[in-house]
């Protein structure tokens, strides 16, 4: 099950186990907060771009017995992550493609889909921008194989008349996502910005909207800490991570 430099964790909130490996890629806090924070349909399909290991997919599968399909272009993370659905014996709602998220619809029917959740690259691919020199951590953080415009174009094209996009994604590109979503259909609808702590600027944000969805109706929900002034996860997040 597990190949060189591979460990099993535990995300105990769900009781999933997930292969993981630091020379390649392991999950972060981001996923589990993409993971809690759209509602899942009761039925239908949701769809997993960018899927890495598999974590976000992994960790939705316990809140909803919905079909789950993940789309991942790195031949090694695909491997981790089929391996994953096995360890979890989720066969049977999880299914994974090795490929790249612009092709989804060939193996996806266009109009299908009913919640579309994605932790994508989050930085532009600039000439002078530093990247992580580990080809697997570059090609997950910066926009080398695919861009937010891919990324919400391709959701638009798979998700329903009132399916819905849920990203987990940086603040800085907060109105460079508003414009994306408008353009491709998708109605803003709610967004949560993450604080590492209490007086410090958000590093993270969640962003939720819907196909052909009204303009009007936008939230903003109140903000979440990771940490607690005494570098503790707060109650929130223990909840996300260990449950109740």
């Amino acid at each position: 099950m597990l190949k060189e430099g591979e460990r099993i964790d535990q995300l105990y909130a769900e009781d999933i186990q997930i292969i993981q490996s630091k020379e390649v890629f392991s999950f972060s806090i981001d996923a589990v907060l993409l993971a809690n924070f759209p509602t899942p349909p009761k039925r239908g399909r949701i769809v997993d771009l960018c899927a890495g290991n598999g974590a976000v997919g992994l960790f939705m599968s316990r809140k909803t017995k919905t079909e789950i399909i993940q789309v991942e272009l790195q031949p090694r993370l695909a491997d981790m992550a089929q391996r994953s659905i096995r360890l979890n014996q989720l066969e049977e709602q999880i299914k994974l493609y090795e490929m790249d998220l612009k092709d989804t619809c060939q193996k996806v029917a266009p109009d299908s889909v009913d919640l579309v959740v994605c932790n994508p690259p989050y930085f532009k691919e600039l000439p002078t921008s530093r990247k992580n020199p580990n080809p697997y951590l570059a090609i997950a953080r910066h926009e080398i194989q695919t861009t937010l415009h891919e990324v919400i174009a391709t959701s638009s094209k798979l998700l329903k008349t009132n399916g819905h996009l849920a990203m987990v994604h940086r603040p800085d590109r907060f109105l460079e996502i508003i414009d994306e979503m408008k353009q491709q259909r998708i109605a803003p609808k709610k967004v949560q910005f993450v604080y590492p702590k209490a007086g410090k600027e958000a590093n993270a944000l969640l962003i939720e909207g819907i196909k052909d969805g009204r303009m009007n109706g936008f939230r903003v929900l109140p903000p979440l800490f990771t940490y607690s002034q005494e570098n503790e996860y707060t109650p929130e997040l223990k909840e996300m991570l260990y449950g109740r």
